[in-house]
């Protein structure tokens, strides 16, 4: 096995990258966990942006072969206008025929009241067939990371879809238990993973299990500053490996800017505070 834990990802930010040295620890796995509009969402739009067009000059070290986008509600032209209108990027179209889509949204809704034609293409009797195994969307959910090509950027989108429908208590062991595998395929592979989760959603036992099981937590959520003006903040809760070096250099809170030319950014909390 090769030792990922000396190999790093960017994560495309320019802000953010050289906190870390040049980019994350590849195979790591990422919470996200967001306030609504806290950022959480630009952070991976952006992220994904600027890896493609990494992507697509001379491979410096760490670049990503492959982007994977798992959606369990969303459809992909959905993602893809969020994209476009959230970054204003000349050729932004073009780079977004080379993200890989996975769209779950018939397992997920194939056991609600929502109507099979507003989600699903198939036949009755394959609906019927899917609808027969409880654990579906899990088991799918794995095929799909399973094919994940090494050295890939992985997002789930989101946490939150799934999370909520446990209504047993066996339902949330296998999700966790798929959770904890992803983290150990990570490291084998390679692969980095956003694991985009809403905040204050599920439980706060859940949250904790959750945080528990990623390698790095990155909590987005907003804040009131001096002149009691809402702000983005966003904080690293965790971080193995790398957590003494930011509170080493005081790098573990920062604000947040959003915009349409540059995207996610990130500065100094000391700097608005």
């Amino acid at each position: 096995m090769q030792d990922f834990n000396k190999q790093k990802m960017p994560t495309g930010i320019p802000s953010l990258d050289p906190i870390f040295e040049g980019g994350i620890p590849k195979g790591s796995v990422i919470l996200l966990l967001g306030d609504l509009g806290a950022g959480s969402y630009e952070f991976t739009y952006s992220s994904i942006v600027n890896t493609l067009s990494l992507m697509k000059g001379p491979a410096p070290e760490g670049t990503v072969h492959e982007i994977r986008y798992i959606t369990f509600t969303r459809l992909k032209e959905d993602v893809c206008r969020e994209i476009t209108s959230s970054l204003h990027i000349d050729g932004l179209e073009a780079l977004e025929d080379t993200i890989r889509f996975d769209d779950l949204s018939e397992l997920y809704f194939d056991n609600s009241v929502v109507p099979d034609e507003w989600y699903s293409h198939s036949d009755v009797i394959t609906r019927l067939q899917k609808r027969s195994n409880h654990e579906g969307i899990l088991l799918r959910l794995a095929n799909v990371i399973n094919s994940v090509s090494p050295d890939s950027l992985l997002v789930i989108d989101s946490v939150t879809d799934v999370a909520t429908q446990s209504t047993v208590p066996e339902f949330w062991q296998n999700m966790t238990g798929l959770i904890r595998g992803l983290q150990r395929v990570s490291k084998q592979r390679g692969i980095t993973t956003y694991l985009l989760l809403s905040r204050g959603i599920l439980n706060s036992a859940q949250e904790r299990e959750l945080a528990d099981i990623a390698d790095a937590v990155m909590l987005f959520k907003w804040e009131e500053n001096t002149g009691s003006r809402r702000q983005r903040v966003m904080y690293f809760e965790k971080f193995r490996g790398v957590m003494p070096h930011l509170e080493e250099k005081d790098l573990v809170k920062f604000a947040v800017r959003i915009s349409a030319t540059n995207g996610f950014e990130v500065s100094n909390i000391r700097v608005v505070i």
